[in-house]
């Protein structure tokens, strides 16, 4: 029974990445929906870096319930912001390179895949 409870404990490293995906995305909210104010909606593309946010805020709370896909969601959104960043100072692609690598090792090493891959406890049937 001990290792049935262990196995579906979530990693350290998962919380944390959690946390942080989450707080990335409340934090970025905030700002962006404070320069909506300020500008039309459709300026400077506000709407997608908006939706970019709360797709942080949905993969974040979703990591920390263990949802596999939500392993899949963080890495595509950070992969997303590996790519925009080709637009803009090569420090700042390195720097999200190096978060796309660390967001890999963590959340596709196997302590996280066991987590991500466990199944719900069957009901038991009585014959």
């Amino acid at each position: 029974m001990h290792g049935a409870t262990a196995m579906n404990k979530r990693p350290l490293s998962v919380t944390v990445l959690s946390l942080l995906i989450l707080l990335a995305g409340v934090v970025g909210l905030v700002f962006d929906l404070a320069d909506l104010k300020l500008q039309h909606p459709f300026q400077n593309d506000v709407l997608w870096v908006c939706l970019l946010r709360v797709l942080a805020i949905v993969a974040g709370v979703f990591l920390l319930r263990g949802s596999n896909w939500a392993r899949w969601l963080s890495l595509a959104w950070i992969t997303c912001h590996v790519v925009i960043s080709v637009f803009h100072p090569m420090s700042q692609v390195a720097a999200h390179a190096a978060l796309l690598a660390l967001f890999a090792f963590f959340l596709l090493r196997p302590p996280a895949s066991r987590y991500f891959g466990r199944t719900p406890p069957q009901a038991s049937s009585a014959n």
